[in-house]
């Protein structure tokens, strides 16, 4: 069967084979001060943050103005930071809130996050182009491939367990790392890692709102992938394509280059197994979503269907090409298809019927991400409470997936908006983390 894109005479279908899979079960802390007091020194405040900007001792002075001896002596808590003027300085130099260095230690959903430094780092590792210098001229020695193929999969398990933070400041030196080693051996695996990397980039950017840089790096996957020598990873690597101009509002597009890769995929020569099952499956699944953010209804529950139809040939999720594909993630697509399609009770009925054992055995990623869809399923039908509980089902599972994320604070003002009465202690407590007002 083919998918048919509206006003086109385009066709669609995939399947799917696998070669990286990940495991990404179970959530782990992220790495730093999780088992701190919740009350660290303002010394001890300094140094995370210092550390978390990559800032030696030495660099850190000289940005202040003042000796190294003098940042030891701080962070040890030797010599006290008593005038705010001081404090307000070294606020500016960490690109911090002044209020993290006076009143809240860092913990684990501090660490969580990815801010606007973090950001820019991987910006600027996108403009770098390292890897050309280093084939015209030479570079250092690459790592061993097999080092930075377990880094790679630690990222892809960073990712589906939404420890976005750690993440964000680990991809820009795996970056760097893997353009070396395709520089100096430009060979399929190096590739391979390349496309993966840029996948994770992409798909992280898209989390934290960074929508053009999304787009970029998941348009350098491809190239990547197309030099791999895998048909696969092209695809996966085309989904993110599609989900990044899903998310520019390029919406046309993004449903015409999921059906049409889709249609490629099966179109190619013999099937790949499941790992063709699950790219083709996400492929139908980002053109779902696609047609109903148009208004497309039929064009959604036909591509909807089709991915079904595909999953119930895996029989259960995988994490195949980076994409935990199968029976639940297709239901939760139909929870967001409605959405978009503005039946709320539709995503809320469909959230109530789902497999409550297999939705539980999704990484953390994906079961947060599906409570703030539903949260916004219950404000389309006007019920603030259950949006909110939602919303702090999401926060407990994946505090990333929240805190994060442009939508769950555009979720959380349209709850404080909607609310009558008090409101619960949790979501005011999350509203003033998150700086979150009507």
């Amino acid at each position: 069967m083919a998918w048919l894109i509206p006003g086109s005479g385009d066709a669609a279908r995939a399947g799917e084979d696998s070669p990286e899979r990940v495991q990404s079960q179970g959530q782990q802390p992220d790495e730093q001060l999780d088992d701190q007091p919740a009350e660290l020194p303002i010394g001890r405040r300094v140094a995370y943050w210092r550390e978390r900007r990559r800032m030696s001792q030495q660099v850190f002075a000289d940005r202040l103005g003042r000796s190294k001896s003098w940042v030891e002596k701080v962070e040890r808590g030797v010599r006290r930071l008593d005038r705010f003027t001081v404090v307000n300085e070294i606020a500016d130099v960490l690109q911090v809130d002044v209020q993290l260095l006076l009143g809240r230690a860092p913990h684990r959903t501090d660490s969580a996050l990815v801010d606007q430094v973090e950001v820019e780092e991987i910006r600027s590792a996108l403009e770098r182009y390292e890897s050309i210098g280093a084939f015209l001229a030479g570079g250092p020695e690459p790592a061993p491939v097999d080092q930075l193929r377990v880094a790679v999969g630690e990222a892809w398990r960073a990712f589906h367990c939404a420890r976005y933070g750690e993440l964000s400041r680990k991809l820009p030196r795996l970056l760097r790392d893997v353009q070396t080693l395709d520089a100096a051996r430009p060979d399929t695996a190096a590739a391979h890692l390349l496309s993966q990397v840029y996948q994770l980039m992409s798909a992280l950017l898209r989390k934290v709102g960074e929508h053009e840089l999304c787009w970029v790096a998941a348009d350098r996957s491809i190239a990547a992938a197309y030099r791999s020598g895998d048909r696969l990873l092209a695809g996966a690597g085309a989904y993110r394509v599609g989900a990044a101009m899903l998310a520019l509002g390029r919406v046309r597009p993004a449903l015409e280059v999921s059906i049409m890769v889709a249609n490629r995929l099966v179109a190619g020569p013999e099937p790949e197994g499941p790992a063709q099952v699950a790219v083709q499956g996400m492929l139908l699944l980002n053109g779902a979503l696609a047609a109903a953010r148009l208004g497309d209804g039929v064009t959604a529950r036909d591509l909807l269907g089709g991915a079904a139809r595909t999953a119930a040939e895996l029989g259960h999720d995988a994490d195949l090409y980076g994409t935990w594909f199968g029976p639940v993630n297709v239901e939760l697509h139909r929870v967001s298809a409605a959405v978009e399609l503005g039946d709320g009770r539709m995503a809320v009925a469909i959230h109530e019927r789902l497999d409550r054992q297999a939705f539980a055995a999704m990484p953390p990623e994906r079961r947060a991400h599906h409570h703030l869809e539903v949260a916004r399923a219950y404000l389309r039908i006007g019920d603030a409470g259950r949006a909110g509980e939602m919303l702090l089902l999401a926060d407990l599972e994946a505090p990333a997936e929240v805190r994060a994320r442009p939508v769950a604070h555009e979720v959380l003002s349209d709850i404080l908006r909607r609310a009558r009465g008090t409101l619960p202690a949790p979501i005011t407590d999350l509203a003033e983390t998150l700086d979150v007002s009507v």
